[in-house]
């Protein structure tokens, strides 16, 4: 009787247990992962210390959360304790940060896309692996509420034979957003709208359709001064037999208009749209089901910014995951599956010929020189 009562307590602390969070790279997306932790808004976390090669930001953020701030993590890392470090660099650098960071055993959350290629993203999940530390991809789409919802209806097999998908990514990026940072827009560390702005898009289409047989895919450098693309097509084959579309931009003006996924079988359709996959559009089954009526109103909810309503139960999730042993949706061999798929896209776009996921794509330029 004593030994239950210990381990009920023991599994009490467990799932108290406050995590400390540490972020290397204070930029853009940096401000929804500080205001999140440093605010308190996730239960059993807190932010512990921030770093960022360029002081000032790096000072910004540690003062404006009261928390340490370094220009080397390292220095980071031996001089303040964490749980888990969020590597939110440039996507060029993840796989070497990320590779650094797993021999001070700690998890690791990192940013989307996961890295720019296939071998980056390998090793970055030997080092995890070896380190015997976890890797949380941040795919926080997959946490909005109309995501959810869909996904449900998906195992629940209520779309039957499916037929085809369609995502599109139809935002606003300036030449000033490009031009706030040297890296943006280069294929050494960024890629163009597919591998970040539609990133979280590709993942969504592939999660909902199923494994990827080939692509086709266009692009162009519209609007912009950059050396990747802000706008492209792409069409898919699946290996189940469907078939899928992504349209992706940053030159929709003057302002973002939509970001979206369309899911149609022979049983049944459902869109999602809004500006981050967050307002459910369409809700129709051929065979309705209690609760069908109510999908509309209760399963519609608008995010508070362009990153999406997902964050806060993203981050949640993570802390479930260490605290309490759940499986994490999106590990490092998962993360993997959408960046294979955006390969395979950018070397469709330099052959101009379909490419088949049966192979590894070679011939692209995300993450070279």
């Amino acid at each position: 009787m004593l030994t239950g009562k210990r381990e009920a307590k023991k599994r009490m602390d467990q799932v108290k247990r406050e995590l400390k969070f540490a972020l290397v790279g204070c930029g853009r997306i940096a401000r929804r992962h500080s205001e999140l932790l440093g605010n308190k808004r996730i239960s059993n976390a807190v932010l512990a210390a921030v770093c960022d090669i360029v002081p000032e930001k790096a000072r910004r953020l540690g003062e404006q959360f009261g928390v340490p701030w370094y220009v080397d993590m390292h220095e980071m890392m031996a001089k303040t304790p964490s749980d888990i470090v969020s590597v939110l660099t440039e996507s060029g650098h993840h796989a070497a940060h990320v590779t650094a960071l797993a021999e001070y055993g700690k998890h690791i959350v990192v940013e989307k896309p996961m890295a720019l290629t296939l071998d980056d993203a390998d090793a970055m999940i030997k080092a995890c692996d070896s380190a015997g530390v976890r890797l949380f991809v941040v795919k926080q789409n997959r946490f909005n509420v109309p995501v959810i919802k869909l996904r449900q209806a998906l195992e629940a097999g209520r779309f039957g034979k499916l037929v085809l998908g369609t995502v599109r990514v139809r935002w606003c990026r300036e030449q000033s957003y490009y031009d706030q940072d040297k890296w943006r827009g280069t294929w050494a560390l960024d890629g163009g709208v597919l591998a970040n702005q539609a990133s979280h898009h590709v993942d969504l289409l592939e999660w909902m359709m199923g494994e990827v047989e080939g692509v086709y895919a266009m692009s162009a450098t519209a609007l912009v001064k950059i050396e990747t693309e802000d706008t492209a097509v792409v069409t898919v084959r699946f290996r189940n037999g469907a078939l899928g579309v992504i349209e992706a931009t940053t030159a929709a003006r003057p302002k973002d208009l939509e970001g979206s996924i369309s899911i149609l079988g022979e049983t049944g359709t459902v869109e999602i749209g809004g500006f981050a996959v967050n307002q459910m559009k369409t809700w129709n089954f051929t065979r309705p089901e209690p609760g069908d009526a109510d999908v509309m109103k209760k399963y519609s909810i608008n995010p508070p910014d362009v990153y999406g309503f997902g964050h806060k139960a993203y981050y949640e999730h993570v802390v479930d995951c260490i605290n309490n042993g759940v499986h994490q949706l999106v590990d490092g061999i998962e993360g993997r599956k959408s960046l294979e798929l955006i390969a395979g896209i950018y070397e469709s776009i330099e052959t101009k010929r379909e490419v088949s996921l049966r192979s590894r794509p070679r011939k692209t330029r995300l993450g070279g020189p």
